[in-house]
């Protein structure tokens, strides 16, 4: 098999990968339009009459997630309660238990054409912009698909089936080059190790960015006194899980700088020079850096956070798109 060969297996198997990625987004959006039709049935219903507010606690321990009270003044007030479905396992729909399995079928694929173009360029895949970014979407899903077996991401299915397939559009029409020789800086083991460690933490990242913007959707339906989606968490829970997942993006793309760093020296002679990449790369950290102090430290919670969370992972797109396409330096490795 020649390596012309191998390389139309990869497509083959990356644009199989994206057309059921494309069935995955769909059964996942189906899947919140009926957590959305759920919660305004659950909002047009009857107000229900409690004797007293001690029947309100009692409804309350029981396992209603909301409660309904008839003031005595007319007019009803609904009780969101903080702490339930949050852990509790959730009935899902049919839609998000497909769109969960198109997803994994979808990886199985994206992962096979990627390793496939690893063969065919006989090294790692991702040493250009079309590598990476076949690279750092199959770890993306990857940690989405494993933090089942943690936490029930499922909500955050179309965001993350989305994503990956636009970037995947993106990667197979503007980025896509053919398989070349390693120019003579990326000839290191260094390769390996810090773009890799690179696509680890944009994964982490990313999905603590989606559970920010959901934190802040939900923020708002309870600060309108609606019911929450069904199986979605509390805004409190969700920002739990987004600053988790947002620290340990944070430590991977500290050791990323770092990885970059010493690989300056051996390429270069330098640690650093101010590379319009090193300087975008350090804004990143800089940036993640602030908002973990500041929830630390300034008790910077709600909203602030979550924004925070969200500006921090766009700086990681722009390092990525905007910075290798129109700046030149000495990462201009994109093969473009």
């Amino acid at each position: 098999m020649t390596q012309a060969d191998i390389v139309q297996y990869s497509l083959v198997a990356i644009y199989s990968a994206m057309t059921v990625y494309a069935l995955a987004f769909i059964a996942f959006a189906l899947d919140l339009a009926h957590r959305v039709s759920v919660a305004r049935a659950s909002a047009a219903a009857p107000a229900v009459p409690l004797a007293s507010s001690l029947g309100a606690e009692a409804a309350m321990a029981s396992g209603a997630s909301t409660v309904t009270i008839t003031r005595r003044s007319g007019g009803t007030a609904v009780l969101d309660r903080p702490d339930v479905d949050s852990e509790q396992p959730v009935k899902h729909s049919k839609a998000a238990r497909l769109g969960l399995s198109f997803t994994v079928i979808a990886w199985i694929l994206h992962v096979g054409g990627t390793v496939l173009r690893g063969v065919a360029a006989g090294r790692v895949p991702w040493a250009n912009m079309f590598e990476f970014t076949l690279t750092a979407t199959a770890i993306i899903i990857g940690v989405f698909i494993f933090m089942q077996f943690w936490q029930d991401l499922r909500f955050l299915g179309a965001y993350v089936t989305g994503f990956v397939l636009i970037f995947l559009g993106v990667a197979t029409t503007d980025f896509y080059v053919d398989v070349v020789p390693l120019p003579p800086a990326l000839q290191s083991y260094w390769l390996v190790i810090h773009v890799f460690v690179a696509s680890l933490g944009t994964g982490f990242l990313g999905l603590g960015a989606g559970l920010a913007v959901v934190q802040l959707l939900q923020a708002r339906r309870v600060g309108k006194g609606l019911p929450r989606l069904q199986g979605i968490p509390t805004p409190d829970r969700l920002e739990t899980l987004s600053y988790r997942l947002t620290v340990l993006g944070f430590v991977f793309w500290t050791f990323t700088l770092m990885a970059g760093a010493i690989w300056a020296e051996h390429a270069w002679g330098r640690y650093w020079g101010w590379d319009t990449k090193e300087v975008w790369t350090l804004i990143v950290w800089v940036i993640y850096a602030g908002y973990i102090h500041a929830r630390a430290t300034r008790n910077w919670r709600g909203s602030r956070s979550a924004t925070l969370a969200i500006i921090g992972f766009s700086t990681v797109l722009f390092n990525f798109t905007i910075v290798n396409l129109f700046f030149k330096g000495l990462h201009s490795y994109s093969g473009l």
